[in-house]
């Protein structure tokens, strides 16, 4: 297992545990524990056992216990989204995020969406936030105010050109009310459709439904904005073909209309005056097609671009992924200013607005919402999908064992289960093995879809 090759650079204590590992006994059951994880970077450890019984005869089936495992634990994954934490169980979340988020576009009967939902009205919108000051930016071919031509990469970009007179305090309180300005969005969506199509709000409801999926996405300045699927459908959602007066036009003009009209009261508290809060002008809003056309975008792009940020948050800005509880953790932790500026912001409001807790949110540039949500009728739940994964593995393992399905109605089958959490995480030999685990699987994918490009493109040259 271990080479000079594999093992340099590593510390002394990591070195000690991973040769400690290659002379254990249970060093093979503990790759296969990570495996199973998918190379989870921190990992739950339960303590437990299962015993699966003949309800009639009282005959064991199949026991398992951890108390025969490498350390006396059952290792599984933590499941956290954020790609920051655990880069394995974020692929995982991604990948549930993006065939949720297809479901609804391109229909999956499996997922609760019928192919012919392909038909209805849908568009995907980019709602941003206002402006809180100049700052450094690409501007198409133009050169930035600051007149320089910045790099993509340009760490400057997103910052502000005069810090001093950066709104960081209306800053870091549009992130905290963005979900509250999104929940008035959806309100006054309905309305606008109503209005356009010449019905009461109630009427509408009766013949229509609006349907989205949505993903939150930090810009380089540390503003949130909003990338959402928005669909028309019938009363009865998707599987409910959309009335003729649904039409795409009138689902963008309402999105427009309902986005301006939005508006939430921050009052003022200590220094700081009462603000409007509402949505910048710069509102996205562009028609799904199956396939690209000009401006129009496909279904695949959307997915993928939804996943995406699904797995991301205010860490993409140069801020951390935990909690913040004091201003001298920002220069311990070496956050660049604009950043540190915004999380000093939330700090210092915190007092002036308790109740927005923008202390325990200071991290997250003062956002305390959800990155990934959606409609009930958009398509089938991330819950769902787990679930499905689950009961696939779970009958694996069940055929593996040679016992029945519990869901046969000759099945009488009786499990008895007893677990506990033990912790959580690797000894540092464990984590150097996971991080190989999770290299040498991000590889092999990486060969399937250069395999799976050479022949889409094979295919494509014998239709020629």
């Amino acid at each position: 297992m271990t080479t000079a090759a594999t093992t340099a650079g590593l510390d002394p204590a990591t070195l000690a545990d991973v040769l400690r590992l290659a002379g254990s006994t249970g060093l093979d059951r503990i790759q296969e524990q990570i495996r199973r994880t998918g190379g989870c970077s921190d990992p739950i450890r339960l303590q437990g056992s299962t015993v699966i019984r003949d309800r009639k005869t009282g005959h064991v089936l199949h026991s398992y216990s951890t108390d025969t495992e490498p350390g006396g634990v059952l290792r599984v994954a933590c499941g956290n989204r954020r790609a920051s934490r655990c880069p394995a169980c974020a692929w995982t979340y991604a990948g549930d995020t993006y065939h949720l988020i297809r479901a609804g576009l391109v229909g999956d009967p499996a997922k609760g969406t019928p192919p012919t939902v392909r038909d209805h009205p849908r568009v995907f919108a980019t709602l941003t936030a206002p402006s809180f000051g100049p700052v450094h930016n690409r501007p198409g071919n133009r050169p930035c105010r600051c007149g320089a031509r910045h790099a993509e990469d340009a760490p400057e970009l997103g910052t502000p050109l005069d810090p001093g007179t950066y709104d960081y305090a209306g800053a870091v309180l549009w992130n905290n009310h963005a979900s509250e300005l999104w929940r008035y969005f959806t309100i006054y969506l309905r309305r606008e459709i109503a209005k356009r199509a010449g019905l009461t709000q109630k009427a509408a409801r009766e013949e229509s439904r609006v349907s989205f999926g949505k993903v939150a996405e930090y810009q380089k300045r540390g503003a949130v904005h909003f990338h959402a699927v928005i669909r028309f459908d019938g009363p009865e959602g998707p599987d409910d073909p959309p009335p003729t007066w649904a039409t795409l036009d009138l689902l963008t003009d309402s999105i427009r209309a309902a986005a301006v009209r939005v508006a939430v009261d921050v009052p003022p508290a200590g220094d700081q005056p009462a603000r409007t809060l509402r949505w910048g002008t710069q509102l996205d809003v562009r028609t799904i097609r199956a396939f690209g056309d000009g401006e129009e975008i496909t279904e695949q792009a959307v997915a993928s671009y939804v996943a995406k940020y699904a797995t991301k948050a205010a860490e993409t800005t140069g801020t951390v992924d935990r909690r913040i509880g004091n201003k001298e953790a920002l220069t311990l932790l070496g956050i660049p200013e604009h950043p540190a500026r915004l999380i000093a912001a939330c700090l210092d409001l915190h007092p002036l607005y308790p109740d927005r807790k923008l202390r325990d949110w200071a991290h997250m540039l003062g956002f305390r919402g959800h990155f990934s949500t959606k409609s009930r009728r958009y398509s089938t739940t991330l819950g769902a999908l787990r679930q499905t994964r689950a009961d696939y593995r779970a009958a694996q393992q069940r055929e593996a064992l040679g016992l029945p399905d519990p869901d046969d109605s000759e099945a009488t089958t009786l499990t008895v289960a007893h677990w506990a959490y033990a912790g959580h995480g690797y000894t540092p030999g464990e984590s150097w093995l996971a991080a190989n685990v999770r290299r040498d699987i991000e590889h092999n994918r990486e060969i399937s879809r250069e395999a799976l490009a050479e022949l889409r493109q094979e295919g494509e040259h014998d239709h020629e």
